[in-house]
């Protein structure tokens, strides 16, 4: 549409019962023509910290929560065989690894449970959904016609951060968080070696900086971000609306810039 209304069948969001995951959701479920299916991967469905999700599932009948934790491979295998039953038959269209944790330590009090939570979480994670999930994307793009690459036909899309950025030393000083940002940086390069790998199944696949949204992640610095989230997701949104084949494996913000490895 003249909007740039990102039209697709089907999508799953990790991390999606609070800030930019829950963004995405309701953006989802609010577009004039909304997907089918709206899958919203969280830890735990039925607990408090899912309570806004479940008021939105009790109004719309495409939203499914799903149990989610990214760091257990075999949560990941129950739920993509949920996500497969639900979508009797066709593809999943977007997948949207958004699930991330943030702990503060610097290069004195970083540990090595710190390290290997987080990097389980933020990296091995997205890595571990593309596994099951692949065949889901294989067929949505399958059944989508042309060749080019693009949003509406498959895509993985892996929410990363300028905190990734190895060639931006100045963000040190404000976010010296050392787990988080190694693993943002290892995702850029998970992001990129998907992109190698599923081009030929016909799958796009980017990182994206969201930007510094006021969400628990975002503040946990104890700064003030200047972005909402609601404001992210929906410059996300038209980013994704407008890939294509030249854009994956790429790294781009929410306002669609390149951004430096």
């Amino acid at each position: 549409s003249s909007m740039g209304e990102l039209r697709i069948h089907s999508v799953l969001v990790t991390g999606a019962n609070r800030g930019i995951g829950l963004g995405f959701i309701q953006h989802f479920l609010g577009m004039p023509t909304p997907p089918k299916w709206v899958f919203a991967g969280c830890r735990d469905p039925k607990g408090q910290r899912a309570q806004e999700l479940q008021n939105l599932a009790s109004k719309h009948p495409n939203l499914v929560i799903i149990p989610l934790e990214v760091s257990n491979p075999a949560s990941i295998k129950a739920a993509a065989a949920t996500v497969e039953k639900h979508l009797g038959g066709s593809g999943l269209t977007l997948l949207i690894n958004n699930a991330a944790i943030v702990r503060n330590a610097n290069l004195d009090d970083e540990t090595l449970e710190n390290m290997t939570e987080i990097y389980t979480t933020n990296t091995i994670g997205p890595l571990l959904m593309g596994q099951p999930f692949l065949p889901l994307l294989k067929k949505a793009a399958q059944g989508s016609p042309g060749s080019a690459l693009s949003c509406r036909k498959a895509a993985i899309v892996n929410i990363s951060s300028t905190g990734g950025c190895i060639s931006a030393p100045e963000i040190f000083d404000l976010m010296p968080v050392i787990s988080y940002r190694c693993s943002k940086a290892a995702l850029n390069m998970l992001t990129k070696c998907q992109s190698l790998g599923y081009r030929e199944h016909g799958i796009l696949c980017v990182a994206l900086h969201p930007g510094w949204v006021q969400t628990d992640l975002g503040s946990a610095g104890g700064h003030q971000p200047p972005l909402t989230a609601d404001d992210s997701v929906q410059g996300m949104l038209k980013v994704l609306s407008s890939l294509s084949e030249k854009d994956t494996g790429t790294f781009l913000s929410w306002e669609g810039k390149v951004l430096p490895w």
